[in-house]
């Protein structure tokens, strides 16, 4: 299967998981979020706006999936989006239903370059 190795702004470049899950947290995380982001779904739980349906789309995300996007509450966002980590399985599962290629994390401190092979930085 074709893989991409992560970089660290590879986020930047996609945006799949805020456009492809329901983004639903304990109410009291949404206090610091501009309320117009904030959707109720129960007495205790909430959401972001756009991720409650179908479809879903976070209404705090800017750009365009998978060319270039970024969050417009990013400092203040739920623990739910801070779990989804890139190329974890939520990610790689949001990027397929994009029809991108799913990410791949390599542990660099593991790489050997004895094999005669210059490290590029």
């Amino acid at each position: 299967m074709l893989s991409q190795v992560s970089v660290q702004d590879a986020c930047l470049s996609c945006g799949a998981c805020c456009a492809h899950f329901r983004v639903s947290f304990y109410w009291a995380e949404g206090i610091d979020i501009p309320e117009h982001y904030v959707e109720p779904l129960t007495a205790v739980y909430s959401c972001m706006q756009g991720t409650n349906q179908t479809q879903a789309y976070c209404s705090a995300l800017e750009g365009k999936v998978g060319e270039q996007v970024s969050c417009s509450i990013y400092s203040m966002r739920s623990s739910t989006c801070r779990e989804v980590q890139m190329a974890d399985e939520q990610c790689n599962k949001a990027r397929h239903a994009y029809q991108m290629i799913p990410l791949m994390q390599i542990d660099t401190a593991q790489l050997s370059h004895e094999d005669g092979f210059a490290q590029i930085s």
